[in-house]
């Protein structure tokens, strides 16, 4: 197929400021690329840090790492993928292959990682260019909006889960009702846990039993370390919602060996480490994940019918998505959907 020469693209050209529509053009396609026709991007709170300049003076830059999309060109040295295909991009964006975390498989703690919208060009545009080895397949019939989200608020939530090694049948806690929360609500169900949604409000109640909840603590109008407690203690509790003062007595809510896998980016959280040391509990995350993590995610969630909840929005107008998912008024991701 023949290509434009140039194409739009939503970018951060300088910290801080609103993101710009440019066209810029089409680049060459090297050996080991390959050139993706965006059809969705999920807007990750991730994308607003690196607007803001947190990651580094990386400017000009197009965020974006939950990309959907059509390869319509490779390079001579790529295999795998061919033009035509359903791929993704999450936000790792390519290693080196040569450090100790590479080694173990562990790509996306690659000491020299690349990381798309980051370091990398991302998917806040009609057209990307990705690293071979940072392609996601994807099933072709899943809609793009919904599995866009899927590449990182879906991977981090998966994954982070079923690497904590809690048995089928045990009682996991999931704080928080957001993007990743009620994604971490339907993950834990389908695994086959007792599930418990902590989150404010008694309206959410419904919302939560839908998506898989088997028990909802209203934390506004109960304690939700004193809930825990009734129900015998939290083998894994899943902390999403980026609240440092909710999170830090959550311990106290785990059961003897309990975990508190915190996914929520929140900086510092007051933990009481004599409960820790009492209970033998641990606090532990996980860093989103490699590609076949990726894959398998997409994989689970097209099987068992997890599904993410979307705005949609056009490119014109990422920076209102962008004002949505900041504001906390969009649920339950706010996705660019690319013509």
């Amino acid at each position: 197929m023949s290509l434009p020469s140039s194409y739009k693209v939503a970018v951060a050209e300088t910290p801080g400021s609103p993101l710009a529509l440019k066209d810029i053009p089409m680049p060459a396609v090297g050996d080991k690329q390959v050139l993706v026709k965006v059809l969705a991007c999920g807007v990750c709170h991730t994308d607003a840090v690196v607007a803001a300049g947190y990651f580094g003076n990386s400017f000009p830059r197009v965020p974006g790492h939950e990309i959907i999309g059509d390869v319509v060109k490779i390079g001579s040295a790529v295999v795998g993928v061919k033009p035509g295909d359903r791929v993704g991009g999450s936000w790792h964006g390519g290693h080196d292959g040569t450090c100790r975390e590479c080694s173990r498989g562990l790509v996306q703690m690659c000491q020299n990682e690349e990381a798309h919208g980051v370091t990398l060009d991302g998917g806040f545009g009609e057209y990307v260019l990705m690293r071979s080895q940072a392609i996601v397949r994807v099933p072709a019939d899943m809609d793009p909006a919904e599995a866009a989200p899927l590449m990182c608020a879906g991977l981090t939530s998966f994954n982070g889960i079923r690497k904590m090694g809690i048995e089928a049948g045990s009682l996991v806690a999931v704080q928080g009702l957001g993007g990743l929360g009620h994604l971490a609500i339907q993950y834990a169900n389908r695994m086959g846990y007792k599930v418990v949604a902590l989150s404010s409000g008694s309206s959410k109640k419904e919302f939560a039993q839908e998506l898989g909840a088997h028990h909802y603590v209203d934390t506004s109008a109960e304690d939700p370390v004193k809930a825990l407690t009734a129900l015998g203690g939290a083998d894994l509790i899943v902390a999403t919602a980026p609240h440092a003062k909710a999170i830090s007595p959550l311990v106290n809510g785990l059961r003897s060996l309990g975990k508190l896998l915190v996914l929520a980016p929140v900086g510092n959280v007051e933990i009481d480490t004599t409960v820790l040391l009492r209970k033998g509990a641990s606090v532990l995350s996980w860093p989103s994940g490699n590609i076949t993590d990726a894959e398998e995610a997409l994989e689970f969630s097209k099987t068992h019918g997890v599904k993410c909840l979307v705005e949609k929005f056009t490119l014109e107008k990422v920076n209102e998505a962008m004002g949505h998912m900041l504001t906390g008024s969009v649920r339950f991701r706010s996705v660019l959907v690319v013509d």
